[in-house]
């Protein structure tokens, strides 16, 4: 289940502090207000935790590993391979 974000239609509130988190189901309708304190609030967007493990799922090596093949842009309409054996090693774009 995530945590959703949510802060005070005002925007401030000396009580909750301006911002709460909600551990919901996706299924669950938002909150209309805080259960902290009962102003009126909505649910904000927030920026996701990336961990390492992520970062090491996409690193070359370990794509290389699992059999991909990855290409990084290295200027306008030109493209180097830089993980894997499948592919040419560049592409040129036209």
């Amino acid at each position: 289940m995530p945590i959703y974000e949510y802060e005070p239609d005002s925007g401030k509130c000396d009580r909750c502090g301006g911002r709460l988190e909600a551990f919901q189901s996706v299924n669950e309708p938002a909150l209309k207000t805080c259960p902290e304190c009962g102003v009126a609030c909505h649910r904000v967007f927030s920026a996701f935790a990336v961990t390492d493990s992520v970062k090491d799922t996409l690193s070359n090596k370990n794509l290389e590993q699992h059999g991909f093949t990855k290409f990084e842009r290295k200027g306008k309409g030109y493209y180097e391979r830089t993980a894997g054996k499948g592919g040419p090693e560049k592409i040129v774009a036209e």
